[in-house]
This record gives structure tokens, sequence and C-alpha cells, in this order.
């Protein structure tokens, strides 16, 4: 049975269809008729193209009319878009083609080429795959035409209109052919060779909320459910809103001859809201925008848009509102009421970004809030972080940071910031350019660099220390300056070894560079031509003198800026000089002052006696290296 199934097989691919001559304006469905007939592939057939009429008529619908043969000289007269892109008018072509058994031994076997189209089959592209190979001969022009005219037929794409790109490519492809003999693809090609007339898409209309932004995402791409937009920060000139009108497209016309109308746009967002004055309304011809005036958040209410710069709610947490990021510039200050002392008005592991923050209760653990400006009425958790340039804290035991920060009372927490004021200071690390405390109790580190003042101080085991280089700006200028100064000790080392090098190649050549300066002179004078060598000679003593000269210039200036860069250091230095720890009451217990000088790096310390009324206490040189922390007079 295998083998008789074989043989069956073998006797239907050597099946040869008698050529047969028909007249079609379907080529691909007679060659498929032919196949099923003949009970073999479709594939395995081939054709030649003995005639094609082009017929056009008009036809709106109520009286049509007869079929008009165009001649092959007026069809590039059928491009007229006026005739083209209208929807009544029709135009078809008409194939007479011989089909017949392919032809085993086929020249172009191994030129795999293919006609494809866009979407609209407006574009029409063919495609040479790589590895594709084929032989130069002299009728290599023309049988490209008709193979490719013979693909698009099988298309259905229309042949001698919208393609008159395509006798330019065939040209370029049979050029190359003729210089390289055989031709060999490396890559994929794909070349333009028809082009109608492409249709303008039909618009929906549509509405973006612009100022709704995606959903807050982490580092990892999770979606943060936490930052769940509360509010809308806007900012001025941003466009808020946009809504596109509807347009109608504009109708084509494809490389088969079809024409293509345009769909009715579909209407759907009209927009139905209003704004107030804070926003502009911009239209123009295809859209119309709202654009904020203002910086704030974007509210509505009752169906009326408007930016707010002021919110007052009861609580931040995950439950209400969830994190509220609207910017440091965005203008926007809230008030937090939640007053309750057993309730956290910033719940835990909340983010509050705003300009301004009024927080009449307390802040809970893990939570964070930045501001230019933040007001805390409660506490803060140990484990909470707030940051603003202006901040007031009334029970502070996390980590706060800014420039002007008060405490009413701080219980070992951690403040970082330039001037800073606490009331009552109960254990705790603070960092700034000036402290002030009014009353310190026990177990506080106060690190200052310029600053450090008690009004009443009622513990001990408390660490007071003057550092210039408190702050990473000041830390990183030292370093750098350091580096600056031993890169420039090392380029004038160099420096100096090149001017002493040049200075006594110079000296020892002076007096024969001097003759032959005298010589040429003297040639000069006299009219005569001077010797090639001395003149040599002269220019590259010259030469050396002219260098000698900028290193010896380069070397004072660089110089100069050592000095500068050293003075520079000093300061540093001296900053210290000018630091005092104050202490307005009377020294109790055990407590320790701290000054750390710049250059050398090294600490030095000193314990007030306990009752000592001393109370201004700065560093003093009191002999060439040797410093000392003395109580000094007001």
């Amino acid at each position: 049975m295998a083998l008789f199934g074989s043989q069956k097989k073998t006797e239907t691919t050597l099946k040869k269809v008698r050529p047969t001559v028909i007249r079609t304006q379907n080529v691909a469905k007679e060659l498929q008729n032919l196949a099923k007939a003949y009970d073999i592939r479709m594939e395995s057939l081939d054709f030649n193209l003995l005639d094609v009429q082009t017929y056009t008529r008009m036809n709106d619908g109520t009286k049509e009319t007869d079929w008009k043969e165009v001649s092959e000289s007026a069809l590039h007269e059928l491009d007229d878009q006026t005739a083209l892109l209208n929807p009544y008018f029709q135009i078809k072509q008409m194939y007479e083609i011989e089909i017949f058994s392919k032809n085993e031994e086929d020249s172009y076997a191994h030129f795999d080429l293919s006609v494809g189209a866009n979407a609209t089959k407006c574009k029409i592209y063919l495609s040479i795959k790589q590895g594709s190979k084929f032989e130069y001969h002299p009728r290599l022009e023309q049988e490209l035409l008709i193979l490719i005219n013979k693909k698009k037929i099988r298309a259905g794409i229309l042949i001698n209109i919208f393609d008159e790109m395509l006798e330019s490519v065939v040209s370029k492809i049979s050029a190359h052919a003729r210089v390289q003999g055989t031709t060999i693809y490396d890559a994929n090609e794909t070349l333009l060779i028809a082009q109608s007339h492409e249709p303008t898409p039909t618009t929906d209309d549509a509405l973006f909320l612009h100022f709704d932004k995606k959903e807050a995402v982490d580092e990892h791409k999770k979606v943060n459910y936490a930052a769940r937009g509360f509010i809308k920060s806007v900012y001025q000139n941003e466009v808020l809103i946009e809504y596109i009108k509807p347009k109608e497209g504009k109708p084509g016309r494809n490389c088969r001859g079809e024409f293509i109308s345009p769909k009715e746009p579909v209407v759907k967002y009209i927009p139905t809201f209003s704004v107030n004055d804070t926003i502009q309304v911009v239209e123009t011809e295809n859209s119309i925008e709202y654009i904020a005036k203002e910086n704030g958040y974007i509210a509505l209410e009752s169906g009326v848009y408007a930016i707010k710069t002021d919110v007052d709610i009861g609580e931040v947490s995950f439950r209400t509102t969830g994190s509220i990021s609207s910017g440091l510039d965005s203008d926007v200050s809230i008030s937090v009421k939640e007053k309750d002392s057993l309730k956290d008005a910033i719940g835990t592991g909340m983010e509050v970004e705003v300009t301004e923050i009024e927080i009449d209760g307390n802040i809970g653990s893990s939570a964070k809030v930045t501001a230019h400006k933040a007001n805390i009425g409660g506490q803060t958790h140990k484990t909470s972080m707030v940051r603003a340039d202006d901040l007031n804290i009334n029970i502070h035991k996390g980590s706060a940071f800014g420039k002007n920060i008060h405490i009413t009372r701080l219980e070992h927490g951690t403040v970082d910031g330039d001037y800073i004021a606490i009331s009552q200071a109960l254990g705790g690390e603070i960092r700034g350019r000036e402290i002030r405390l009014e009353v310190c109790a026990s177990y506080v580190k106060a690190t200052a660099s310029k600053l450090i003042e008690i009004k009443k101080l009622h513990g001990s085991e408390n660490i007071f220390t003057i550092d210039p280089l408190l702050k990473k700006d000041a830390k990183e200028g030292l370093d750098e300056n350091q580096d600056n100064i031993k890169q420039l000790r090392i380029d004038l080392k160099k420096m100096q070894q090149e001017i002493d090098k040049y200075t006594s190649v110079i000296q020892e050549n002076t007096s024969s560079f001097n003759d032959v300066k005298r010589r040429l002179l003297h040639y000069q004078k006299n009219g005569v031509k001077m010797p090639e060598s001395f003149v040599k000679k002269y220019k590259q003593f010259k030469k050396m003198q002219e260098h000698l000269a900028e290193i010896t210039n380069e070397l004072e200036q660089k110089n100069s800026k050592l000095q500068l860069l050293s003075t520079k250091t000093v300061s540093f230095q001296e900053n210290i000089f000018d630091a005092r720890i104050i202490n307005r009451d009377r020294w109790v217990g055990h407590n320790e002052l701290r000054f750390k000088l710049v250059k050398p790096p090294i600490e030095i310390t000193y314990k007030p006696q306990e009752g000592s009324l001393e109370k201004i206490f700065g560093l003093v040189e009191i002999e060439e290296g040797i410093y000392e922390i003395q109580a000094l007079r007001e």
C-alpha cells in the first residue's frame, strides 16, 4: 500500500497542463480552478501575459454607463486625482493569459522575490529575500518587469498604473547585475514599486485627562498602591485636559483600483464639564486644550474643573487618601486636622510632598513628610522623617532635616539643619551651623560649625562639638581644594625641571647663537643669500627662548593659584577659631566640649568642672601647633 501511494503521488507531480488560453479579470482564481481540475498544486502552474486591457466607467448607482477601454498611451492620465477620488469612478483590467506547467529549468529558481502591500494596499513593495541569486543576461531587465507584473496580477494589483517607479527599480537591479555578473543578496531588501492615493484616516473624538497620571510604580516596576493620587498637582501652562475633535477622513483609491471611502467618525466624548477662571481654554481646528493658569491641584466640583491650592483633610492614611505627592513647587498647602493623641494624622508608611503642610497631630512610623514649610503640632515617630526649609515640631523623636528648624521638645530624635532652636532637649543628636538650646537635659550630642548656645543646663553626659567641616559641601570643598593643591605641586615640579633644562641649554649655546646672529646680519647687509644651516640654527634657538618664556610665565600663574588655594585651606582652619560653645548656666554633671581641627586633623577636648560658671569657650593656639580649649570673655 505504501509503495502504491508513493507511485500515485509521483504520477500526480509529473502531470503536465496543456497550454490553455483564458481571458479573465481574476488570474489567481483561474489558476486555482485549473489546478483543481488537474489535481495539482497551484504553485506548479505558470502563465504568460498575452494582452491586457484597462477599462473605466462612471457608476452613480442609478444609471450605469458602459465600460470604456483606455489605450496604453492614455494610462498615465488615470493618475488624475479628480477622477480617481470620485466615488462613482470605476476601473478594472482584463487579462488574456496562457496557463501552462512551470518550467523545471527556471533561470530565476533561486531569485526569491515577492510582492506585498500595506494595509490599505495603496503602497506596493517588492521584497527580495536574503540569499537570492541570479545571473545577468541581456534580457534581464525585460524579464524582471514581466516577472514582477505577473506577481502583481496574481495578487490582484493593477499593472501599468500607479507604478511609474517600477522601471527605475528594475533598471537599478539590472545595472547592478551587469557589473557583478552574478548577484547575491546578503540581506533582505524591500523596494517601493507602486503607490496610489492613500486615504486620510477618520479621527474619532477623544478626551485625554493629562493631569490624571498613571499609577505610581516603584523601582522594581510594581504598582505603589499607597500613591493613589489623592491630589492631582498641576503647574502653570500645563495642558490639563485635551479634547480631540471628530474629523472625517479623506477618500483614497488603492492599487487594486478600489475606492476607499472614509468611515463616519465616532463621537462619544464631547465635554460636558466647564472650567473656572483658573483654567484657560484654547480651541483650534483639531482640538480644545484646557491649560492651567497657575500652580496648584485640579479639583472637580459640580461639573466644574478648577485649580486650588489649599486642602483640608482629616488624616493621611492608606485607607483614606494614600500618599500625597504634589511637588515642592506646586504651591499646594495641606492642613491635616486629626488631633487625637492616640491616632496618627500622617499614617504608617505614608509619604507627603507639598509646598506647605500644617499637621495638627502625630506623624506615624516610617512616614515621610517633605515641604518647603512644615508645622507639626503633635509628635513624630522615631522611624519617621520630616524635611522642610522652615520646620516647626512640637515633640520630635524621629529624623528632621531643614534650614531653619524649631523644636519644642526633642526626645532622642535626630536633627540636621542650618539654624536650629530647641526649647527642651531630652537626648538626641543635633547637627547644624548654629544650635541654640533653651533647656538641655542629658545625653545630647550637638555638633555645630559656628555656634552652640545653651541657656539652661539641667543634665550631664552631653557632648558639644565644633566641626568646621560638618556640612557635606564644606568637606567636599576641602577635599577638592586638597586634590587641586596636590596636582598643582606635581605640575610645578615638572615645570621647574623643564625650565632648568631649557635654561641650561640656552646658557651653553648663547655665545654660538650670538655668533650666528652676527653672521646673518652681515649676510643680510651685503645682500648675500644666507646659508640654510645658519637660518635653521637661529630659528631653533629663538624657539627655545620663546618656549622658556612661556613656561616661566605659566609657572608664575600656577604659583599664584597655589598660594590662593593654600589660603583657602587655611580659611577652613581659621573658621574654627571664630566658633563658640556658650553655656549661660552653671555646669552640672559630666559634659564634654570638642573642637575638630582641619590641619592637622586632630580633636581637642575639654571637660568643664561641675559647678563652673565659665560660659564662653573657644579654641586658642597657645603656641605654634599647640591648641587648647579655653574659657573666653564676652
